[in-house]
């Protein structure tokens, strides 16, 4: 197995129940600490949800295919990974 370049993103959100809600329950990703953030393992990597209620939200878009929000991030998956997410986010719909 290679080894993996893990990253720990920190990033805003206006609420943690919310923030819970979508990276915990819909995408799944495990729960860490909590306290007034709350962190998450992303594929193996750390993402920090902080309640900042007045910096969260979109403040700019730039144009790419779709209006893309700034800012914005996500995982780089192989081709299988990607799939079985994507399967199994659209039997949640």
């Amino acid at each position: 197995m290679e080894p993996k370049n893990l990253f720990h993103l920190a990033f805003p959100v206006h609420d943690l129940t919310a923030a819970r809600e979508f990276y915990g329950g819909l995408l799944e990703c495990e729960e860490a600490r909590s306290s007034d953030r709350v962190d998450f393992n992303l594929f193996g990597h750390q993402i920090v949800a902080h309640l900042a209620p007045e910096s969260a939200g979109i403040k700019a878009a730039n144009r790419v295919a779709d209006s893309v929000p700034i800012p914005h991030f996500g995982i780089v998956l192989h081709m299988d990974e990607w799939q079985n997410l994507a399967d199994k986010l659209a039997s949640k719909a």
